[in-house]
């Protein structure tokens, strides 16, 4: 029987599992994935994680994978099947929950989901080789390092546009290109949009293939209705055709937003007494390395209030 089980081991379940430790919290981290880290070990450089610019997002996986493995915390490989309720609990005692992965099954008192999101991807040939080497799905995460370049932003929606934007105040030419002949975000953003002398709107487009040597240098692009394809050069291109929870397996469980996110506040507490929520499957406006880690400390902060003074 556990105190605490984590669900997830990107920054917000390592920085739960550092803080959990810390607590002396008996607790298990459990994780998907043959390596730590969620969604940075495939970002190519971070610049924007305070006190460590520059630094490979795998390397930086790999120091929150130490920093835990340094005070202790215990790993378990196996993917989440099923979390169910054994015992509710009371004001005085402290619920049980069952755990399933396809490995085996545990037993705890509070759970802390950390099982993040994914990006929608355009399934095309470069996409996977050129991720983190030209191909990004974070315009806020990545955009610095494309000051004076070309990029190229796909999608049509409220994230293509704000990227878009964003990216037009250091990118020498931004394109943005969408698959319709009108965009789905919303009024505001698109007068805003359409001001911008150094972005250029690609319409009835989609990109068919992302081309580069040792970093992405062009995509090819077809319209839809023309069938026409030709080559935009760029050094970049931002994927903003979506991103989704990683949170199916709790819908039924806890309370989510229309978009999949759990829906919880800073604290991390879910709808379901003793299961918390912590990083990019929680609903919030800002999902960076530097907020996941937060979110794990202060779901962990909620885990120890909410054990005190309650039999195990």
């Amino acid at each position: 029987m556990y105190d605490l089980i984590i669900i997830g081991s990107g920054p917000a379940g390592l920085s739960a599992a550092v803080y959990a430790k810390r607590a002396g919290l008996n607790m298990l981290i459990i994780e998907k994935n043959p390596v730590s880290g969620g969604q940075i070990i495939d970002t190519y450089e971070v610049d924007n994680y305070l006190g460590i610019p520059g630094v490979n997002g795998f390397d930086l996986a790999m120091k929150f994978r130490e920093h835990a493995d340094k005070l202790g915390a215990e790993f378990a490989d196996g993917t989440v099947t099923k979390v169910e309720v054994i015992d509710k609990g009371s004001d005085t005692k402290a619920p049980v929950y069952k755990v399933v992965t396809d490995a085996g099954e545990y037993e705890t008192h509070t759970v802390i989901l950390a099982t993040g999101a994914h990006h929608s991807k355009l399934g095309v040939p470069g996409e996977e080789e050129y991720t983190g080497k030209g191909v990004s799905y974070c315009a806020t995460c990545d955009g610095a390092f494309y000051k004076g370049k070309v990029t190229a932003v796909n999608g049509g929606g409220d994230v293509a546009v704000e990227d878009a934007i964003f990216l037009s105040r250091f990118c020498s030419k931004v394109y943005l290109i969408h698959r319709r002949d009108e965009l789905r975000a919303t009024r505001i953003l698109q007068d805003e949009l359409f001001g911008l002398p150094n972005v250029e709107i690609i319409w009835d487009s989609v990109v068919k293939e992302i081309n580069g040597e040792d970093k992405v240098n062009s995509v090819h692009i077809e319209n839809v209705k023309t069938k026409e394809e030709k080559d935009v050069t760029v050094d970049g291109i931002f994927v903003a055709i979506g991103i989704h929870p990683s949170t199916d397996l709790f819908a039924d469980l806890l309370e989510c937003d229309e978009k999949g996110y759990v829906v919880a506040s800073e604290d991390g507490a879910t709808s379901m007494p003793g299961i918390f929520v912590a990083g990019d499957s929680r609903k919030k406006r800002l999902r960076q390395i530097v907020t996941a880690v937060a979110d794990g400390a202060n779901a962990v902060t909620s885990v120890q209030d909410f054990l005190v003074g309650k039999e195990k």
